[in-house]
């Protein structure tokens, strides 16, 4: 029995996966992941179904916009001063850029207008209100490590390359 649970993606496993992502019938990404299965590192609506795969298998998963990114929020869509930027910052219509409010949280936001004086921005993410399209095939599985397992993601090249602050006591607040 241990044997088929190692062979089957199952939460505190290690998941490596390659996908295509179609959003509106467009390939919009194609890539290799590898992630902590059940700790909410992908979306809800690709992590479900990947659930008692195997190595080689491959599927098609659509996950609604409710278990992706979410529904587009209207009130995600709001105005600020144009005083609220550095007067060296370059306002892009259309592109995301990445904000920091007066409480240094940063942010990504999409300038949707431009006028004289203000900025409408969207706060949504970029695929916020889609369905997302997954073609994906499993690559490998593997138990996870009980420090990997403790932080609820994978540790990359060690705290000595991360500059975030997820506080599972490697020392600098690193993961």
């Amino acid at each position: 029995m241990e044997e088929k649970l190692l062979d089957t993606i199952q939460n505190d496993h290690v998941v490596q996966i390659a996908y295509n992502l179609n959003v509106d019938g467009e390939e919009v990404e194609s890539d290799l992941l590898e992630y902590l299965h059940g700790h909410g590192n992908i979306i809800p609506g690709l992590e479900r179904p990947l659930t008692g795969a195997k190595v080689g298998d491959k599927l098609e998963v659509i996950a609604k916009a409710a278990d992706a990114y979410g529904e587009f929020d209207p009130n995600s869509l709001i105005t600020v001063s144009r005083e609220s930027f550095p007067p060296d910052f370059e306002i892009r219509l259309g592109e995301a850029m990445r904000l920091r409010d007066a409480a240094g949280h940063i942010f990504q936001g999409v300038a949707t207008a431009i006028a004289e004086d203000s900025v409408e921005l969207d706060l949504n993410h970029p695929m916020a209100g889609k369905d997302l399209h997954f073609n994906v095939s499993v690559l490998s599985i593997r138990p996870a490590t009980d420090e990997e397992k403790a932080a609820g993601h994978l540790h990359y090249g060690g705290c000595e390359s991360c500059s975030s602050d997820c506080g599972d006591g490697c020392g600098d607040g690193c993961c």
